[in-house]
C-alpha cells in the first residue's frame, strides 16, 4: 500500500495598498515570514497577488490597508473569491516618524497583526 501525505498550510496575506502598486507579504501559520511580492493595483495585478499567496498554501485571511481607498478593490476582489478580509489601520503616525516609514515593515506589520487577530479570536473560542 502507497500512502500520499498532502500538507496544506493556512496563509495569511498582508497588503500595504498604494495608487499604482499593491505590496503584500505572506506569513505561515506562525507568523513567520514566507515571501514579498509587488503587484499592479488593476483587476489583473489582484489576480496575480491572490495566485501568488496562494502559492504557499491555502489563503486564509488576507489584511489589507485602505480597504476605504487604494485597497477597496482588492477588497473587493479577495471578498469575492471567498477569502475573508480585514481592514487593516494604518501604523500610529507618531510610531511611524519615530521609526521611519518602512514598507517592507508595514507589510509584515499588517500580515501580522490579522495573524495575532486570528490567534486571538481562536484563542477566545477555546474558553
Amino acid at each position: 500500500m502507497t500512502w500520499t501525505i498532502v500538507e496544506t498550510r493556512a496563509v495569511t496575506g498582508g497588503v500595504d495598498t498604494h495608487a499604482g502598486v499593491h505590496v503584500a507579504a505572506a506569513l505561515d501559520p506562525i507568523g513567520g515570514l514566507l515571501g514579498v511580492g509587488e503587484f499592479p493595483a488593476t483587476p489583473a495585478g489582484y489576480a496575480c497577488l491572490l495566485e501568488w499567496l496562494g502559492g504557499f498554501g491555502t489563503v486564509c485571511l488576507a489584511g489589507i490597508e485602505g480597504t476605504g481607498s487604494y485597497g477597496a478593490g482588492l477588497a473587493r476582489h479577495i471578498t469575492a473569491t471567498g477569502v475573508r478580509v480585514v481592514g487593516v489601520d494604518r501604523s500610529d503616525r507618531q510610531d511611524r516618524r519615530r521609526q521611519g516609514k518602512s514598507d517592507p515593515l508595514l507589510r509584515r506589520e499588517v500580515a501580522r497583526s490579522e495573524w495575532l487577530c486570528r490567534l486571538e479570536v481562536r484563542l477566545m473560542s477555546k474558553t
